[in-house]
């Protein structure tokens, strides 16, 4: 088995990007989920409300800072957040967070269609991962919200495009294409192990990297809309809930607590631990 991508989010809710290394630290890959979008109040705006956050294109700039591209916005460049703390609501754990600088707030606003404003994560350690979602004492996450890492695999989603190939058969529908991987939001996407072995992970080793496993990731309505044309469909929640559904709701992926700090390259060995 290895590391065949990695993926980063620098927005949470906008689209990712892959990336041929990251450092991992106590609360996820540096860089992931470090900036959010929310409204008036503080609460979080989200895919499944506002589908063309995932148009989006965020990159870090080297000052911290953050590079915003979207269809029909201009490009725009954000500096580090250096705003008032303002109260924050949605995530679990974390309470305020930094506002950035207000042509951030002006731009997404435009894009949203209603009052938004850009949120910086100061110190994601002080915000912990729920024991109820798995989390030991020491545990710390960035806004990606109950786990540092989410981890997913190739076969999985091959496994997964069989069923969704199966059911419009069975239905006589038109024959769909694959999924792409990206509807689902990994950090870390693995290769060469069977569908669904990551179910039984308890603790892995990527490189030099050790993760200890929290929770399996239960999916929800932002892995229905294609990441491209940005439509909403059926797929992928119609087959998983026949396939991958327990306890009333439907899982793909597992969710990882690093173990220490260091770097991960695409390529990396993944070992099972336990």
């Amino acid at each position: 088995m290895e590391l065949a991508e990695i993926r980063k989010y620098p927005v949470k809710s906008v689209s990712g990007r892959a990336v041929d290394s990251a450092v991992v630290e106590p609360w996820g890959l540096a860089g992931d989920r470090r900036w959010a979008v929310v409204d008036e109040i503080g609460d979080l705006h989200w895919v499944g409300e506002h589908p063309r956050l995932l148009s989006v294109v965020a990159s870090a700039t080297a000052e911290d800072g953050l590079l915003l591209d979207a269809p029909g916005l201009p490009q725009l460049k954000i500096p580090p957040a250096t705003g008032e703390s303002v109260p924050v609501g949605g995530f679990v754990e974390l309470d305020t967070a930094v506002l950035a600088d207000s042509d951030a707030h002006a731009w997404f606003s435009r894009l949203l269609g209603k009052p938004a404003r850009l949120v910086w994560l100061d110190d994601p350690g002080r915000c912990a991962v729920p024991a109820a979602n798995g989390g030991l004492p020491g545990d710390v996450v960035s806004f990606a919200g109950t786990a540092p890492i989410l981890l997913t695999s190739r076969s999985s989603l091959r496994r997964l495009d069989d069923w969704i190939l199966e059911g419009a058969l069975e239905r006589q529908e038109d024959p769909p294409g694959p999924l792409d991987m990206s509807r689902f939001r990994p950090n870390l996407v693995i290769d060469g192990a069977p569908p669904y072995a990551e179910d039984d992970w308890r603790e892995i080793r990527i490189g030099s990297l050790a993760f200890r496993f929290t929770e399996h990731c239960d999916r929800c309505a932002t892995t229905t809309y294609d990441p491209v044309t940005i439509e909403k469909g059926r797929e992928p929640l119609r087959t998983l809930a026949r396939h991958r559904r327990w306890n009333g709701l439907t899982w793909f992926g597992i969710r990882l607590v690093p173990r220490g700090r260091g770097e991960l390259r695409v390529g990396d060995p993944v070992t099972v631990l336990a």
